[in-house]
This record gives structure tokens, C-alpha cells and sequence, in this order.
């Protein structure tokens, strides 16, 4: 697939006076040196904690700041030099209460904008009723309710219609889900990943939800004190800090085999050593294995054949892999300040 965004060498420092009487002025390095790809119809999640370089880097690819050091381009177009074919092509929502008028409905807030995008009359009609049906607005009445009696999940709605108005082929998200009941959390999550996949939209999100960001992400770059440490898919990432994966399997075996036995028909069939078998006075089996990451599909399937095939009755079969936190924080406790 084609990249779409890169950001090559980025580096930016902030200068912060604190005090009132005695006044300090620090520097805060916020990048340094981040580079990553986006390609096409792809999720690229930019996973991160509070202060990591997250916002910078999307408020650069914006064209909201300018970098210290380093280039930026979306679809071939440099984000310094050519920042209004840029602006062109991206829908951005980097807050989603910031910008809406609130006397207004949110109807009249996207007619707005949909105009100073170039759009008009029947044509942004149509277009902000797709979207108002598509994010479920209509029927939550905020076609014709003020905007400051919007809930934060209606105003995060609005915002990434605000987004999409004049449905661009890029979008940039900080933080989309923040603060959000789950219902409202789903529903956006639901659509990133519809934009993207049915669409072929190609979506860049900031996040500190791991659990988010694995579950709706093609591709992931953890960012820590403003550098990537590390970048893939999230398989690639968990297999980047565990080499081996634990299969636990729960059956019934009653007195057809032993523990003892059992364990060995199980090393033998599988050519596996580190397998552990405990079992019950009722009969109930827990099978423990041990694999290399990457095996672990292949090993439960030949497991649960095997026991099968000696009458045993399978309870539950779960890969105990790591979760993207675990990564997170596995590499980010020995990342570099």
C-alpha cells in the first residue's frame, strides 16, 4: 500500500515560564527526532502517555505548528511548504469542544463549516445529514438542539462530522474517545474503523487507551518522552517483548487417562517439552503449554485434536498473550529520558 503521511526527523522544543515572583524559564523538549509511515486505508494508532509528544506531533501534521527540525508530508504534499493543499486533504479534530459556536444547532455548526469548506446549498444539505444519520445525531435530536446542551459523546460526534464534511481521504484524531461514555466510545470506534477498511480513508489517532488502540489499530508507534520507541503491528509488538507464548487448556477427563499419562501423550504428540498437566479427584484437567511466539495457533488446534481424540471434553482453551500494556510498559521502563 502507498504512504499517505510521513514524518521524518521531527524535533520540537517548547519554553515554559513558571513562578510568579521569581520567574524560570524551562525548556521542554517535545520531539525528538520522531519519524513514522502511514500507508493507505490503514488505522495508525499513536499510543502514548499524558505529555509524550502525541498532540505536537499531529498539531504539526496539521500545519497547526511548525516543526524545529524536520519534514512532514501528506499525499506527497509538504506540510511547510504547501500547507493549503494540506488543509485540502485532511479532516482534523483535535478536541472535541473546541471551535463550535453554542448558539447554534448542531445542524448550523456543520453548515458553517461545510461552507467555509467551499460546499453549498442542496449539495452540504445532503452531505450533513449523511453524516448526522451515519454518527447517529438525528436521532439524538442535535440537528435542531443548541449546542451547548450537547452531552461531551454528541459533541464528540459532531466534532468528527465537523471532520468529515467535506469527506477527505485523510483524517487525524487526538484522542477521538477521551472522557466518553462507552456507548459514544463504541460508536467511534466503530466508524474509525469502517472510514478506513470499507472506505479506504486513512485514519492516524493519539491515544493512551491501550486497550483502544490494539483493538482498532492496522498499526501502532508508542511514542515516550517524545521519541518512538517502537513501532509495528500489534502482534509484532507483543512478539517484540515475549518470545514464548502460554496455552492454557480446561477439559474433562474423568478416568479415561491419567495425570501422568496424559502429559506425556501430550509431549509426545505436540514434540513440545514444557508441558504441564494437573488434574482434579473429579476429573477436570488443566493442560499448561508453553510455545514460541508465532506457534500458538497451530499448537491449540493439534492440542484440542489430541484430546479429543481420546474422549476428553473440552471446558476452555485460552492464549495467554500479552496485552498491549504489558508492551508499553515493558519498553517504556528502560526508554531514555
Amino acid at each position: 500500500m502507498p504512504t499517505v503521511i510521513e514524518a521524518k526527523d521531527l524535533y520540537k522544543t517548547y519554553t515554559e515560564k513558571r513562578g510568579l515572583i521569581h520567574r524560570k524559564v524551562k525548556r521542554v523538549e517535545a520531539l525528538k527526532g520522531v519519524s513514522f509511515k502511514v500507508e493507505k486505508g490503514t488505522v495508525f494508532g499513536l499510543l502514548g502517555p499524558n505529555g509524550a509528544g502525541k498532540t505536537t506531533t499531529v498539531k504539526i501534521l496539521s500545519t497547526l505548528l511548525i516543526p524545529d527540525k524536520g519534514r512532514a508530508w501528506i499525499m506527497g504534499y509538504d506540510v511547510l511548504e504547501e500547507p493549503e493543499k494540506v488543509r485540502e486533504i485532511i479532516g482534523v479534530s483535535l478536541s472535541v469542544e473546541r471551535g463550535f459556536f453554542w448558539k447554534l444547532t448542531g445542524y448550523e455548526n456543520l453548515k458553517y463549516f461545510g461552507m467555509l469548506r467551499g460546499l453549498s446549498g442542496r449539495e452540504l444539505d445532503k452531505r450533513i445529514r449523511e453524516l448526522m444519520d451515519l454518527l447517529g445525531l438525528l436521532e439524538l435530536g442535535a440537528d435542531t438542539k443548541f449546542y451547548e446542551d450537547f452531552s461531551l459523546g454528541m459533541k464528540a460526534r459532531l466534532s468528527l462530522a465537523r471532520a468529515l464534511i467535506h469527506d477527505p481521504p485523510i483524517l487525524i484524531l487526538d484522542e477521538p474517545t477521551l472522557g466518553l461514555d462507552p456507548a459514544s466510545s463504541r460508536h467511534i470506534r466503530n466508524l474509525i474503523v469502517q472510514l478506513a477498511h470499507e472506505e479506504g480513508k486513512t485514519v492516524l489517532i493519539t491515544s493512551h487507551n491501550m486497550w483502544e488502540v490494539e483493538v482498532i489499530c492496522d498499526y501502532v508507534a508508542i511514542i515516550n518522552k517524545g521519541r518512538i520507541i517502537a513501532m509495528g503491528t500489534v502482534p509484532e509488538l507483543k512478539r517484540m517483548v515475549s518470545r514464548e507464548i502460554p496455552i492454557e487448556i480446561t477439559s474433562y477427563a474423568g478416568k479415561l487417562v491419567s495425570e501422568d499419562d496424559l502429559e506425556k501423550i501430550v509431549k509426545d504428540a505436540l514434540g513440545i517439552e514444557r508441558v504441564a498437566v494437573k488434574m482434579d479427584k473429579q476429573g477436570e484437567v488443566r493442560i499448561r503449554i508453553l510455545v514460541e511466539n508465532g506457534m500458538e495457533d497451530n499448537v491449540v488446534n493439534k492440542a484440542l485434536e489430541i484430546l479429543r481424540a481420546r474422549g476428553l471434553r473440552i471446558l476452555e482453551a485460552r492464549v495467554m498473550e500479552p496485552s498491549l500494556e504489558d508492551v508499553f510498559i515493558k519498553l517504556t521502563s528502560g526508554a531514555r529520558s
